[in-house]
């Protein structure tokens, strides 16, 4: 086991609460101002990893802290000393910890193995934030603030001049009544494995949910790497998106959308979304091989156990 002396991973949490309280800050303001912003917002209130636990660092599974009486009682935390030559008063995550969260490193390792072996699919053009707004007036939608840039009766055409080919359950569980049909495929709550592909922006998005949920197994560096594209990924949502968001900022630079109901507008998305699914790649595969070496410690624990 790698033991980090205090300086050490003092200077690494710094380095690491610098960088996320660039996007936790501008957060936490806004929300003391009760301003709400839907690109930049999404992550912190979509997802259920609070700010205060995305600025905490953790080593991961594998390295020691001396002299770190913070994370002693931690979740997850315990003394590593039996595993440290000549230390003592080595916190670090419990192999016995790893060993009880065994279903979800399995449950998460069978998801991006799944994910990973398909080949990225380009058609969608971002419909399913319009599906999720199908048939309502402005008044009725989950970002009532800012209207339909088509208005309701232009952005009821898009989804029904267009094939919808939604393959993300937590998109599609937002799809209204009358276009859950419209969809040609089925994604359910139990059969993830079987519909998540790696161009689908939520399926990237959520790099970011299953590192912080094997948090703090793993390192908290590959939870801000994920966290830092799922952010990028919002902002592309959101501007093929059907809100009017003209006037809102983001990263201090004015949003413009891309018109997927246009060929011009398809053909950005496509190329965008191609991009992100290059980047994504080496995240998932980092996730999936903390998985592998996660599971193959709690299968020995449990054999030694």
């Amino acid at each position: 086991m790698e033991v980090l002396e205090r300086e050490e991973w003092q200077a690494r949490a710094a380095s690491h609460a610098a960088r996320v309280d660039a996007w936790v800050t501008p957060h936490l303001e806004r929300r003391g101002a009760r301003v709400k912003h839907p690109v930049h917002d999404f992550l912190f209130t979509y997802y259920s990893q609070r700010p205060a636990q995305l600025r905490r660092w953790h080593p991961g599974h594998g390295t020691g802290l001396a002299d770190a009486p913070e994370y002693d009682g931690l979740k997850g935390y315990g003394s590593v000393d039996g595993d440290v030559d000549g230390g003592a008063g080595v916190l670090g995550v419990s192999a016995e910890h790893v060993a009880r969260q065994r279903p979800l490193l399995e449950a998460t390792r069978r998801l991006l193995r799944a994910t990973a072996s398909r080949p990225a699919q380009l058609g969608c053009f971002g419909l399913h934030e319009w599906a999720m707004v199908y048939r309502l007036a402005d008044d009725e939608t989950r970002h009532s603030d800012w209207p339909l840039r088509l208005g309701p009766e232009g952005t009821d055409t898009v989804v029904e001049s267009h094939r919808i080919a939604c393959s993300h359950f937590d998109a599609f569980r937002f799809f209204t009544e009358p276009a859950r049909p419209l969809n040609t495929l089925s994604p359910a709550v139990d059969d993830r494995a079987d519909f998540e592909q790696p161009g689908c922006l939520h399926a990237g998005m959520d790099l970011y949910k299953h590192a912080f949920r094997l948090s703090p197994m793993v390192s908290s560096d590959l939870v801000a790497d994920c966290f830092e594209l799922a952010r990028e990924i919002r902002v592309l949502d959101m501007r093929a998106a059907p809100y009017d968001l003209s006037g809102l900022e983001v990263d201090g630079r004015p949003f413009t959308p891309v018109r997927i109901e246009t060929a011009e507008g398809k053909r950005e998305y496509a190329a965008a979304q191609a991009d992100f699914a290059e980047r994504a790649a080496p995240l998932r595969a980092r996730l999936l091989a903390a998985c592998e070496y996660l599971v193959r410690t709690a299968a020995d624990t449990g054999a030694h156990g």
